[in-house]
């Protein structure tokens, strides 16, 4: 066995393979960008090395930076983690050449499936049904257009060297396409070094379902079951589930034996996944093969038991699998929402600063419930605009679906993050949305489902009785504290009240609260009542909540006459006043926001690499004004209302904060 290995990643996956590596007795060697300079891989690792300047171009993804890094620690294997050399045949050659080991597929299988057009090729004549396209390189964005017309549309532009959602645009005319086109391979270019793009059907209504296989040295392959991975933006993957609400055994099988014939056609081995997008019939079609550990294998660990980075450095080291396929069975299930650095009240743009507050939920694991968090950061940490918006993935495991997803719902409002603008809201959104409670998802969910993008949860009745009753034994904790505290400033001890007016989402509640040594019973003037316990103390940002049995977690904040409440989703103002407070309060004017329509505001932290349009031009609703960069993504801002530019304040090169004017309408 290796004594000592070195991670070319950085974030969660570096951090992830270290524990392995740890628990191995292996050491390990992190690798780090100026960016990155107090990361955590770099303190969790045994050694680490400098590489050069922020950008990943600069770092991360160059060769001769790593190789130098290997020969100056003396590593005896190199593992690349996902995303930047992971499936670069030219950087498994290297170490290869260099005598070092690379934990991952012989270079010749990385060639041959990690190239997505090479790919489709040896899977079509392997009799593996894929999905229609154009698989030649395409040379401009005309000749784009002309295949996208013959393909038909939608159509997918999509990198061919790419991974993760970058390089990837759907597109649905002429105009997308060759708008697709262009940033398609501006993406593909700056993540990957390789700018070559193709195009192919886009299949609507599709999910999303990939097998995980591994594989030896000595001949053995096998499939770990299958990962539905529907829920997608900007066909990122957001939320995955191991295993698929919507697939049959006879279908399980037959993806996995196909999963593993391919993999032997190209002398495959170490761990890695072969995507199929599944149709209502469940006819299923040959996407692309990742010849690397995804992002979301923690599902797959978690209902197999197998640690599949330990397996990938066995197999490394020459070690047979110690199971066949019999052996491999289905516990339970699983569930990975993934943390991302992006606001989602702002069409989830990237989000960069730093984490003021993170506090993810305790880990947990027993024979009934599991709590498991990858993640890359801490507290006080930086979110850098250089890189993946990801930051964390939390995992839930419970004997079936519906107490994955109980467990998922209690874990992301346990979930403390301030600082940026985060995801975590529409994941707890989606863990209560009645089609997801089904399993009736395809890759157009989120499109479906928030059309005009997401602007909070809506909380249903029974749930905001829930709050009403946590806040308002809450507020009476709050206010025997302060009568305490005015008290002992001299002043008498004022009384406080049993009844009381909670006003949340638009709604009130007229409540009653009788309170005893354990808790304190909520009546509501309908005759409903909950019975409340916690030991929530003022000033407590998480008030953890047992309501009639069932767990409700708040993240709390005060604000004048109440609390601020995020939970399921949602973030409510819940006003708790007296009744007459609550009459005086209906007599205020509302506080209507300030008019921004005649401005483009910046909507995330980034740069400006294109302003498409001059002042004096007259626009039109939908039309590209000006292109921003952040976190290796291109964001297209187009005109809301046709209008005229008066002012252009921010030019291409230009580094700008949230909200700042890039321009000015008349």
């Amino acid at each position: 066995m290796f004594k000592k290995i070195l991670i070319a990643n950085r974030g969660e996956i570096a951090c992830r393979v270290i524990k392995t590596a740890r628990k191995m007795g292996i050491r390990t060697v992190a690798v780090f960008s100026d960016a990155d300079r107090n990361a955590l891989h770099v303190k969790m690792a045994d050694e680490a090395v400098h590489i050069g300047p922020p950008p990943a171009n600069q770092s991360y993804i160059v060769i001769d930076k790593i190789m130098e890094a290997v020969r100056q620690t003396g590593a005896e294997a190199v593992h690349p983690g996902y995303g930047f050399l992971s499936e670069n045949m030219n950087f498994a050659a290297a170490l290869e050449r260099e005598g070092v080991v690379f934990v991952g597929p012989p270079s010749p299988a990385i060639e041959a499936m990690g190239d997505k057009i090479t790919s489709k090729k040896i899977a079509q004549e392997a009799g593996v049904s894929t999905v229609p396209g154009y698989m030649g390189l395409i040379a401009d964005a005309d000749e784009a257009v002309k295949i996208a017309g013959q393909v038909g549309y939608p159509v997918m532009i999509k990198a061919s060297a790419g991974g993760g959602g970058k390089g990837m645009r759907i597109a649905w005319n002429d105009a997308e396409a060759r708008e697709g086109f262009q940033s398609s391979k501006n993406e593909a270019a700056a993540s990957f070094g390789d700018d070559r793009i193709f195009i192919e059907k886009f299949v609507t209504q599709p999910r999303h379902i990939e097998i995980q296989v591994l594989a030896d040295k000595h001949g053995n392959y096998v499939y770990l079951h299958e990962r539905e991975c529907s829920i997608q933006r900007r066909n990122q993957k957001v939320i995955e589930e191991a295993p698929s609400p919507f697939l049959d055994e006879a279908t399980r099988r037959a993806m996995g034996e196909q999963a593993c014939a391919l993999a032997k056609a190209v002398g495959y081995t170490s761990a890695g996944t072969v995507e199929f997008i599944v149709d209502g019939n469940r006819n299923f079609y040959f996407l692309e093969m990742n010849t690397r550990l995804q992002v979301e294998h923690p599902v797959t660990e978690l209902i197999t038991g197998v640690d599949l980075v330990e397996q990938m450095i066995r197999v490394a080291a020459g070690e047979k699998l110690p199971f066949a396929q019999k052996d491999l069975k289905i516990n339970g299930w699983a569930i990975e929402s993934r943390l991302y650095a992006e606001d989602p009240y702002r069409n989830f743009l990237p989000s960069i600063g730093r984490l003021t507050r993170y506090r993810p939920p305790a880990e947990v694991a027993t024979a009934t419930h599991v709590v498991r968090n990858d993640t890359g950061v801490f507290e006080g940490g930086e979110i850098s605009m250089y890189y993946d918006p990801m930051i964390a993935k939390l995992c839930t495991w419970g004997p079936d679906r519906a107490s994955a997803v109980e467990n998922m719902r209690v874990a992301l409002d346990s979930f403390e993050v301030e600082g940026i603008g985060h995801n975590l809201p529409f994941c707890s959104a989606v863990m209560d949305h009645p089609r997801f409670a089904s399993g009736d998802i395809t890759t157009a969910f989120i499109a479906e489902e928030y059309p005009d993008g997401f602007a909070g949860a809506v909380l249903d009745e029974p749930m905001l009785r829930r709050i009403a009753a946590s806040t308002a034994a809450m507020n009476r904790v709050a206010e025997i504290r302060r009568t305490r505290i005015t008290g002992t400033l001299g002043n008498h001890e004022r009384h406080v009240g049993d009844d009381w007016v909670v006003t949340l989402q638009g709604t009130e509640f007229a409540v009653r609260i009788s309170a005893d040594k354990q808790g304190a019973t909520v009546t509501f003037a309908d005759g409903g009542r909950h019975r409340v316990t916690s030991d929530w103390l003022p000033g407590q940002p998480l008030a953890r909540l047992d309501v009639d049995g069932r767990a409700v977690v708040l993240k709390v904040g005060k604000i004048s006459g109440g609390f601020r409440v995020r939970t399921r989703g949602a973030d409510l103002k819940v006003h708790v006043r007296t009744p007459r407070q609550a009459e005086l309060a209906k007599l205020m004017p509302e506080k209507l926001p300030p008019d921004t329509s005649r401005f483009l505001l910046c909507p995330m932290p980034g740069l400006i690499v294109k302003i498409a349009v001059e002042e004096g031009q007259e626009v039109q609703e939908g039309q590209a004004l000006a292109t921003v960069e952040a976190m290796k993504m291109e964001n297209i801002l187009k005109a809301e209302r046709r209008g005229v530019v008066r002012k252009i304040n921010a030019a291409p090169g230009a580094s700008l904060r949230v909200d700042d004017v890039i321009m000015e309408f008349e």
